[in-house]
This record gives structure tokens, sequence and C-alpha cells, in this order.
């Protein structure tokens, strides 16, 4: 029985050298190769194992272009694909420019595939265009009126501008901006109503396909809605604001009348004290004067009956109050 297992051993290895000999020289596609006239040599799927290229991709790929009539070599697939391209779709793409009679060189093709677009798509574009629908796009016309907008922007692929050409996202944009443009630029929102393909025709003429990777075809409007009245919002906001500006100035005024009446008041009572004070001086005064001989009795009754003819003459001009305090 020991006698047997290095046999076994043999017979296993046996295998396992079979099956890595056919991983690392795949017989099976260099034969298909061979069949389908398509030159790639067995040395050459060996050394695509070595530098980790899938070489049933590359087979298959070349195969299909062959078939197809294009003239690709095995280098330039293996390049692409070590560049992280997408080879079977490139080819796909290549095929369906060949069919379109669109001029799609093999080079343009990898370039836009490693650009991170998907070329085979950007072809069925060209040939199939494509109907973009904008999202709804809100302007005010020149009488205040809002409209809400929504157009549907048709565009083929335009296969040179693919590279560093922008996308849909600035088609779109660029739609919007020329559509409210328009809208703004209306007299009234029944011009729009009665002409949205006025619209189209002032977006179309812009341009707005320049530097992009698509051609613009047309441009339609979908659909107008009335929005809301924005020029009368905003008189009544500027109303509510001028109110509000001169509530705010009626305050001032008002606070400013206050401070200029307590003023009064208090200049009032500091006038009315010194008169107190003054008055309370004169008896002093006169005792003074009595006392140092300046001032004599029959002085004195003088200066009493002048007292008495102005209170009698502010009496009779209507100063009672004066006539008052002089019979107190």
């Amino acid at each position: 029985m020991l006698e047997g297992i290095p046999l076994l051993v043999t017979i296993f290895g046996a295998i396992i050298l079979f099956f890595v000999f056919l991983y690392f020289v795949p017989v099976n596609l260099w034969i298909t190769a061979v069949f389908t006239r398509v030159k790639v040599g067995l040395f050459e799927l060996v050394f695509m194992r070595i530098r980790k290229v899938p070489p049933r991709i590359v087979v298959d790929s070349l195969i299909t272009a062959s078939k197809a009539g294009l003239d690709i070599t095995t280098s330039e697939l293996e390049t692409h694909y070590l560049a992280g391209g997408n080879v079977p779709n490139v080819i796909r793409a290549l095929i369906s420019a060949d069919k379109a009679n669109i001029e799609l060189p093999f080079k343009q093709a990898t370039a836009i595939d490693l650009a991170g677009r998907d070329v085979f798509e950007a072809v069925q574009i060209s040939v199939n265009p494509k109907v973009i629908t904008t999202p709804k796009v809100a302007a005010v016309a020149a009488d205040g009126i809002q409209l809400i907008a929504i157009a549907r922007v048709t565009v083929r692929a335009n296969i040179k501008q693919l590279v560093g050409g922008a996308g849909e996202d600035t088609i779109l944009a660029r739609v919007g901006e020329g559509i409210v443009t328009s809208i703004g630029s209306a007299k009234t929102h029944k011009e729009v109503l009665e002409n949205p393909d006025k619209i189209s025709r002032l977006v179309l003429e812009r341009g707005l396909d320049a530097g992009t990777a698509f051609e613009i075809l047309s441009i339609d409007i979908a659909d107008v809605d009335v929005g809301t009245n924005i020029g009368a919002k905003l008189q009544t906001d500027q109303a509510s604001a001028d109110l509000k500006v001169a509530e705010a100035k009626a305050e001032e005024r008002r606070a400013m009348a206050v401070a200029l009446e307590q003023e009064m008041k208090a200049k009032a009572q500091e006038a009315r004290a010194k008169v107190i004070e003054a008055e309370a001086e004169v008896p002093r005064a006169m005792a003074e004067a009595f006392r140092t001989g300046n001032l004599g009795i029959m002085d004195y009754y003088k200066m009493q009956n002048i007292q008495s003819d102005t209170d009698m003459r502010d009496s009779i001009a209507g100063g009672g109050k004066s006539s008052g305090k002089t019979k107190k």
C-alpha cells in the first residue's frame, strides 16, 4: 500500500501541472483565433497571462472587430485594457459607428472611454437623438407675473467634443438661463402664453451647445403655467416697509417732542425758582434800605401806589390774577 502513494502523488501533480499549463497556455483560445483567421500567437497569449491581461477578452474583442472589418491589433487592445479601459464596449462603439457611417477612429474611441464617458452610448445618441426634460424654470415677465416653464431639449452627441466637452447638466443650465432671459424680456406674460415657441427660437439663437458634448437639435416648450404675481407682492412688501419706516419716524418725532416738553418744563421750573428766590430777596433789600436810610417811608408809599396802579391796569386788561395776588 505504501508503494502506491508515490504513484498517486505523481498523478495528482501531473493533473495540477496540466491545469496550470492550460491556464498559462490557453490552447482553446488559440485554436479559436486560428479558425477565425485572427493573427494571435500562442506565446502572445502566454505573455498576456503573465501581464495579467485576460486573453479571452482580448481574443473575443479581436475576433468581433475582425468580423466587422475593423483593423485593430492585439497590442492596441491589450494597451487599452492595461490603461483601465473597457475593451468590449469600445469595440461595440466602433462597430456601431462604422455601420452608421460615423467617423470614429480607435484612438478617439479609447480616449472617450478613458475619459469616463460611455462611448457606445455616445454613438447611440449620435444615431438616435436623446430628449432631455428640464426641471421647472420660474421666470418673471416685465408686468410682474411669474411663469413656470418646462422644456424638452432634443440633443445629439457630438463625437468630436466628447473629450473635454460639457455634459447634460451644462445644457440644462444654459437652457434654463435662456428661458429666464426670454420670459424676462417679454412685456407681458400674455405674450409668452400666446407664443411659447418664441422662447424656443430665442434660446436656439443663443448657441447654447458651444463647448458641450452635444448638439442641440430643438427646444420645445412642453408646459407654461402662471405662478404668483411677483410685482404685486413686491409692491405690497414695499408699502409695508414704507409704513414701518413712517411709523418709526413718527415715533422718533413724538419722542423728541416729549423730550423737548420735559426740557421746557424743567427750564420753567428753574425760572420760577429763580423768581421766587428773587422775590424773597426784595423784603431783605427793603429792610436793609430802611436801616441804611436809603429808603424813606414816603418812598415806600409811592412804590405801593405805583404797584396798585399797575395791578389795576392789569385787572382792566384781563390780568385778574395779579390783582388778586395784591389784594392778598
